[in-house]
C-alpha cells in the first residue's frame, strides 16, 4: 500500500499506480472520485495538476483481515502545515477493490501538546 500511495502521490503516477495495485472494479467512497480505476486515476491526475508539489508521508498502516488503513500526512506543498489522512482501503486478490477517506486539516494552535501523528 505504500508504495501505491508513493507511486500515485509522490512520483505523480496514478495511472501506473491503478495498473499496478487496483482491481478491475473499484469502488470509491470519496464523493471527489468516481468509481473504477479511471475515477481514481482522473481524480488524483486532477489534484497533482492543481498541486505539483504536492506530497504524502505515510506515518502509519494497519491490516485486517482484507482490510489495510494508511495514516498520512498529505501536504500540498512544502510550507503547508498539511491534512492528517486516514485511508482505508479493501482488497481482493491482492488488488484494492474499495476505498474510503478522511481528511482533517493540520491546525495552527492545538488545545493541547499532542500532535495528530
Amino acid at each position: 500500500m505504500r508504495a501505491y500511495l508513493d507511486l500515485a502521490f509522490n512520483a505523480k503516477d496514478p495511472a501506473q499506480a491503478a495498473a499496478r495495485y487496483v482491481g478491475d472494479h473499484y469502488i470509491q467512497h470519496n464523493p471527489h472520485a468516481a468509481d473504477g480505476p479511471e475515477g481514481f486515476v482522473a481524480a488524483v491526475s486532477g489534484f497533482v495538476e492543481r498541486f505539483p508539489e504536492l506530497g504524502i508521508d505515510v506515518r502509519r498502516m494497519v491490516a485486517e483481515g482484507d482490510l489495510v488503513v494508511a495514516h498520512s500526512l498529505l501536504k500540498v506543498s512544502p510550507e503547508d502545515r498539511g491534512s492528517a489522512v486516514m485511508d482505508i482501503f479493501r482488497l481482493e486478490d491482492g488488488r484494492i477493490v474499495e476505498h474510503w477517506d478522511v481528511v482533517q486539516a493540520v491546525p495552527d494552535h492545538s488545545a493541547n501538546a499532542n500532535t495528530m501523528f
